[in-house]
């Protein structure tokens, strides 16, 4: 057992929580907690390195056995003290168990995930956004994400711990270039809707029976006037006057969801 917070991998991944440069340069991400490790395993994605605490094995010996027996996707599996899980951890008071997992990039290629329904996310900024949408998209079965690469780094632990695990089950690929990965959807067939508060016909009108792609933009900004200019289609969402704007995280559970509605009916 690992009982000194001076051992290097606790150094090692405990940058993994504070640099996305330091996670490029592993090539790993953290991930937190019983539920997301959990998602992590059911999912068979790789991991590099996963600790736990004796209180932790104690309190989950079928989900410790899996470990044990995932020798496909777990390459180290260490049992730590809770000084060093403390150490490790990014919050205040971690569940006793915690892992290195392989970064995406590393891991596949992102092909585009997006064939009837998906969502195109410019610069958003804020990790808990970004991690209540990609729940919020697994909820709403959509295909997948499509976020510019100037937006909060995908890894960032906010998001994996936001995201209730859901990250494992969410198709997502960054580009440089996201009008041109839009115009490639189109091509394809697919509509590209513009959320603009000002857009004359509401989200409840649009049929998102047909293959549809949804574009939404920065918390403070919103969707960048070229985006809106490739679109297909803009709508907004009905709101009171007295309120300036909705969260964008509040804005894309409500048009997945009318998204669903439509579809299942």
């Amino acid at each position: 057992m690992l009982t000194s917070t001076k051992n290097p991998l606790v150094k090692q991944l405990r940058a993994l929580g504070d640099s996305a440069k330091e996670r490029r340069e592993q090539g790993l991400f953290l991930v937190e907690g019983t539920h997301a490790l959990t998602e992590a395993i059911a999912s068979d994605y790789p991991l590099s390195i996963a600790c736990c605490t004796e209180k932790w094995m104690a309190n989950h010996p079928d989900l410790y056995a899996r470990m044990v027996d995932a020798t496909a996707i777990i390459e180290r599996l260490e049992v730590v003290s809770e000084e060093v899980l403390q150490a490790i951890a990014t919050t205040k008071n971690p569940d006793g168990a915690i892992a290195a997992a392989i970064l995406p990039s590393a891991n596949n290629t992102g092909a585009n995930p997006i064939k009837t329904l998906g969502l195109v996310l410019e610069t958003l900024q804020d990790p808990a956004n970004l991690g209540a949408i990609i729940r919020t998209s697994v909820a709403a079965e959509i295909d997948g994400l499509l976020i510019s690469s100037d937006s909060v780094d995908l890894t960032n632990p906010k998001i994996i711990r936001a995201t209730a695990g859901q990250w494992f089950r969410c198709a997502m690929q960054t580009s440089s270039d996201i009008a041109a990965e839009v115009q490639k959807l189109q091509a394809q067939g697919i509509k590209a809707i513009a959320t603009v508060a000002n857009a004359p016909q509401s989200y409840w009108d649009y049929d998102f029976r047909q293959p549809t792609v949804i574009l939404l933009g920065n918390e403070g900004n919103g969707l960048s006037d070229k985006l809106i200019a490739l679109a297909d289609e803009s709508v907004s969402i009905p709101q009171s006057d007295r309120v300036e704007s909705l969260n964008v995280a509040i804005c894309a559970s409500l048009l997945l969801y009318e998204a669903l509605r439509q579809r299942r009916k």
